[in-house]
């Protein structure tokens, strides 16, 4: 049974479910454990987290609690939400998904070499070759343009050694497509994307033994972690033309809008636009990929979470505007028909969120595959529709990104 309740009630020996609210870092990714640890105890006290879900069934209660709205009943409220958010979507798409994956999987593999070097170079103490950084966004820019969902969702499929490299890539081409989505000019568009490719290159001064580690941080480990902005700040200002907007997105993107982010604990206004957009694309791409310590989430599981936290974590504006960029169920989503099949989102609808490109192959109350089958659900209403989103280890289906990509996986890294 579960038990929604304030974290000052939480004590050692009670069961965590789910955190309730803001994204709690990288410290409690785990979305389910017994909470047998003092310490931990003591970092979800200072977390600024409210409450908690615990599962009484499999720890101990806490009296004169009652249960709560269940977590299923939260989902539910939030999807109403985020369909409220379907008004007015960019224009998408001039390449078809599969055309643009094939360069986009192409340029993966040569970018982050590309990246690779540059950062190699940053960590023994050369200068940023902004002329450099400004050819790798114009390609990102260009394939964003030809489609946003190919090298958006190709780019989260990283293996764990080359994450810091290809999420760099991707958090790049997500505030090109945000930024595009706000109809900013073509000129803050390209800074956003160097922004994104820049932001977190502080973490070059974090050791790789911290950065991977697949066990629970100490303090001083976490500590270290959360000085990444102020060190790739300063690695950023000994760099000639580094505009002063990417400065600030790579200082403030772990900011929060209720003040309670870090490095400067900046809130609201004080926190200017592109490190806002910083802040949703670096928690997108962070939480739907795998890394030592923690599983990906699906895309729509991560859209729907940062749904939730969404009212102190990031500004809603710039959150709505990013729904619209990637998706109320992002390329590479497993979903629920109307008619009980299950399917993975292949592509989005040119002006409706609700109605993407759906490739079908599973039945979901006979248990058995089907012949896959992509539908376009716009030319289907009133007949066919989502009607929710499911996690794809719930059905054991561990190749979905092979379905939508059209690509097979090497060794759990697919084509990089």
């Amino acid at each position: 049974m579960l038990k929604r309740i304030s974290v000052s009630h939480l004590r050692q020996g009670m069961y965590i479910h789910e955190f309730c609210g803001s994204w709690m870092g990288r410290a409690f990714w785990r979305p389910k454990f017994l909470l047998d640890d003092s310490d931990d105890l003591r970092r979800i006290l200072v977390s600024g987290a409210d409450e908690v879900w615990i599962d009484i069934s499999k720890g101990i209660d806490v009296a004169g609690t009652s249960t709560g709205e269940p977590p299923e009943q939260v989902a539910a409220e939030t999807d109403a939400h985020l369909r409220c958010v379907e008004t007015n979507p960019a224009k998408r798409s001039s390449a078809t998904l599969e055309d643009e994956v094939k360069r986009a999987s192409k340029f993966c593999y040569q970018s982050k070499d590309a990246v690779l070097a540059m950062f190699s170079e940053v960590r023994m103490g050369q200068a940023i070759d902004i002329e450099y950084v400004g050819k790798l966004v114009e390609e990102i820019a260009d394939s964003v343009t030809r489609n946003p969902d190919a090298l958006i969702s190709l780019a989260r499929l990283k293996s764990s050694d080359e994450y810091t490299y290809m999420h760099s890539i991707a958090v790049c081409a997500l505030m090109i497509a945000l930024a595009r989505q706000l109809r900013l000019s073509e000129e803050l568009v390209r800074e956003a994307g160097v922004a994104g490719l820049l932001h977190d290159i502080g973490k070059l001064k974090i050791p790789d033994a911290i950065l991977n580690k697949p066990g629970k941080l100490t303090e001083a480990e976490f500590s270290a972690i959360r000085h990444h902005p102020s060190e790739g700040a300063k690695l950023l200002k000994g760099s000639e033309k580094i505009s002063e907007l990417v400065l600030d997105v790579c200082l403030h993107h772990h900011e929060k809008v209720d003040g309670s982010g870090y490095p400067d604990n900046l809130k609201g206004d004080e926190i200017s636009l592109f490190a806002k957009m910083g802040a949703v694309c670096d928690v997108y791409d962070a939480i739907t990929s795998s890394r030592p310590y923690k599983d990906a989430w699906s895309p729509a599981e991560a859209v729907r979470k940062m749904a939730e936290w969404s009212k102190g974590h990031f500004d809603q504006n710039v959150f709505h505007a990013f729904v619209k960029s990637v998706g109320i169920y992002p390329t590479g989503s497993l979903v629920r028909l109307q008619s009980g099949r299950l399917g993975v989102v292949t592509d989005q609808h040119p002006t409706s969120l609700l109605m993407p490109k759906v490739k079908v192959f599973f039945h979901a109350d006979s248990k058995t595959q089907t012949p896959h089958r992509i539908i376009d659900l716009s030319t289907l209403e009133g007949h066919e529709k989502i009607i929710g989103r499911e996690a794809p280890e719930d059905w054991n289906f561990y190749k979905l990104d092979e379905l939508w990509s059209g690509l097979q996986s090497r060794d759990g890294s697919y084509f990089f």
